[in-house]
C-alpha cells in the first residue's frame, strides 16, 4: 500500500477526509474539509477530487461537498448492515410499539458504540442518537453492555483514551467503570440514569450472535422517572433472543432448511418468495453470461 513521506498511507489520508463530515456538519467547503481533516488544503483538495471521481463525494451547487450515495451502496452490502438490521427489524419495532420513546440496535465500533438503526416518537425523551451516529462506550447503556462482553484490553484502552463528562451522572475515571462493567456483566443488561442527558435513562441488554458472542446491543431510551427498569428489561431480553434465533438461523449452517443459502441474500433480506426467487435468477443470468 502506497505511504506519504510521514508514514501514513494514502488510504489513511482519504479516510481523514471522509472522517470530517458527521451528522452536525453533513455539507462542507474544500477549506473546512482541509480544517477538521489536519492537513494542506493543496492535498485536501488532491483527496477530495479523486473521492469524487469513485462517487464517494458529491460536490454540491454551492461548491461544498458532502458524503456520496456510493458509501451507502457498500455499507448496505455488508451483512452488519444488510443482514442484522433486516433481521432485527421486526423486534425492534415490537420493542418500539410498546415503549414508543425510542428504540435503537447498535454494534461496537473502536472506542465507540455505533447505531444502525433507531426508532423515534416526535414526543420522546431527549436522545442524540443517529442512525450512523457514534456514541463512547462508557456513557451509553448500549456501549456498556458492548464493552462489558469485549475482552479487557479494550476496557483499558478506553479507560486510557477517556470519555466526556456529559452530566453529572456521567460514569468518571477507571475503577468506576470496571465496577459498572462487572455488574453489567452479572445482571446481563446495562442501566444508565443521566448518564448522557440528565432527564433520559438508556437501558440496554446484549444480543447474541452466531456461536454465542455477543453480536449487538439492544436498547430503550426513555423518561428517568424513577419507575423500575425491570418491564424494559424483560421486554428487551426477549427481543434479543429473538433476534439472536434469526441470527443463528441465517448464519449457521445446518440450523436452516438449505445450509448452502445459510449466508445468502435468501437468508439476510426479509422480502417475498416471489422477489427472492428473482434475485435468484438475476444471478442465473449473470453466470451464463460469464460462462
Amino acid at each position: 500500500m502506497a505511504r506519504g513521506s510521514a508514514g501514513e498511507s494514502v488510504l489513511h489520508k482519504h479516510l481523514r477526509v471522509l472522517e470530517a463530515f458527521d451528522a452536525l456538519r453533513p455539507f462542507l467547503t474544500l477549506t473546512e474539509i482541509a480544517d477538521a481533516a489536519g492537513m494542506p488544503l493543496s492535498t485536501a483538495h488532491r483527496l477530495v477530487a479523486e473521492l469524487e471521481r469513485e462517487g464517494l463525494l458529491e460536490r454540491m451547487p454551492d461548491r461544498t461537498y458532502r458524503l456520496g450515495v456510493r458509501l451507502w451502496e457498500f455499507a448496505s452490502r455488508t451483512p452488519g448492515a444488510l443482514g442484522l438490521r433486516e433481521l432485527a427489524r421486526p423486534w425492534l419495532e415490537a420493542v418500539h410499539a410498546r415503549v414508543r420513546q425510542h428504540t435503537q440496535l447498535g454494534v461496537l465500533a473502536g472506542h465507540d458504540v455505533l447505531f444502525i438503526e433507531r426508532m423515534s416518537t416526535r414526543d420522546a425523551v431527549l436522545n442524540a442518537t443517529l442512525i450512523g451516529g457514534r456514541t463512547p462506550l462508557a456513557v451509553s447503556s448500549s456501549g456498556l453492555v458492548l464493552l462489558a462482553h469485549a475482552g479487557p484490553a479494550l476496557v483499558e484502552e478506553v479507560i486510557a483514551a477517556g470519555w466526556p463528562a456529559f452530566t453529572s451522572a456521567t460514569i468518571r475515571g477507571g475503577d468506576a467503570l470496571r465496577a459498572k462493567l462487572r455488574h453489567v456483566r452479572a445482571d446481563g443488561f446495562a442501566v444508565g440514569d443521566g448518564q448522557i442527558h440528565l432527564e433520559s435513562r438508556g437501558i440496554a441488554v446484549p444480543v447474541m450472535g452466531p456461536h454465542q458472542v455477543v453480536y449487538a446491543a439492544i436498547g430503550v431510551v426513555v423518561a428517568n422517572d424513577r419507575r423500575s427498569p425491570q418491564p424494559a428489561i424483560e421486554l428487551l431480553t426477549m427481543a434479543a433472543a429473538g433476534i439472536t434465533h434469526a441470527l443463528e438461523a441465517a448464519y449457521l449452517p445446518g440450523l436452516s432448511a438449505t445450509p448452502e443459502s445459510s449466508r445468502t441474500l435468501t437468508a439476510l433480506v426479509s422480502t417475498s418468495q416471489r422477489s427472492l426467487d428473482y434475485f435468484a435468477s438475476l444471478d442465473d443470468d449473470r453466470a451464463g453470461a460469464a460462462g
